[in-house]
């Protein structure tokens, strides 16, 4: 989080209740709150100190909720990165890929442990590629088009960063089958993901080339504000798992997109109840 991050953004679908503001303000000393809409409160002043309880607290009441510093605009920004798997799109597509093998529950499970933060990263990934050994590649394609759905408000927010001048970055843990696809459908700047190994048309349970674990999306976020000449406050962050962390955190702003508890109590915003589009309400 940038050093002049000191406004707390709230927000939700319906009016915000006056008893559980006043208990923000207590929490985070804020020293006094905007109302611009029923729907949403901006308390300035408010300390970082007790984000984390604040952060499950919003997410209790389906409320969203971010540390952005007062004045700052959605146009400030150079720079937004996204996951993919749960974030930019609604669904895990390794658990799906595995449903083909009849592996879902198995795989979904090790997914679940992995976001959470309980299992090293790269090395589920490899327990659970592993898995889908002589799977059909053509299982991948089916996936696609019957399963990937985009998260909603994620259109909005290419969109809104298409008119800003924005760039929009893909970095997943997943697969590179889908994050090309999607780069190519949303029309997005850059995209990174894992290379699953195909021979004679059918996966060998392998992945080629490193594994874009936590380590890589924040190493792939720094290369590419560098490249393009940002600064970290002009940088903002989306995702859900526990292998996000290192890229929110690098970032200026980290958004916990409908997250783990573990990403939620460390990210400086969090989206609990809307779509991506929340985002954009956060800024002036």
């Amino acid at each position: 989080m940038t050093a002049n991050a000191t406004t707390l953004v709230v927000q939700s679908a319906e009016p915000l209740d006056d008893a559980r503001l006043s208990r923000l303000v207590e929490l985070t000393a804020a020293h006094a709150i905007e109302r611009p809409e029923p729907t949403q409160a901006r308390l300035a002043g408010a300390s970082t100190g007790a984000r984390a309880i604040v952060a499950e607290l919003c997410h209790d009441w389906s409320w969203d909720a971010g540390w952005l510093p007062s004045d700052m605009r959605f146009a400030d920004l150079g720079l937004v990165v996204s996951d993919m798997d749960s974030t930019l799109i609604t669904i895990e597509c390794i658990d799906e890929i595995a449903d083909m093998q009849g592996l879902k529950a198995q795989v979904a499970a090790i997914t679940e442990r992995s976001m959470r933060g309980e299992l090293d990263f790269s090395a589920s990934l490899v327990e659970r590629v592993a898995l889908l050994a002589g799977l059909d590649a053509a299982a991948l394609e089916q996936v696609y088009a019957e399963r990937v759905r985009l998260t909603p408000g994620a259109e909005r927010l290419v969109a809104a960063c298409r008119q800003h001048g924005v760039k929009f970055m893909l970095v997943s843990g997943g697969f590179t089958y889908f994050t090309d696809r999607l780069q190519q459908h949303l029309g997005l700047d850059y995209s990174f993901a894992n290379q699953l190994e195909v021979r004679d048309g059918k996966l060998t349970g392998r992945v080629q080339g490193r594994i874009v674990d936590a380590d890589a999306k924040r190493e792939l976020l720094i290369e590419t504000r560098e490249r393009l000449g940002l600064r970290a406050d002009q940088v903002l962050a989306v995702g859900d798992g526990a292998n996000d962390l290192k890229m929110l955190t690098e970032a200026g702003i980290g958004v916990a997109f409908h997250a783990k508890p573990v990403v939620r109590a460390q990210a400086d915003a969090t989206i609990n109840a809307g779509g991506l589009d929340g985002i954009l309400r956060l800024f002036r």
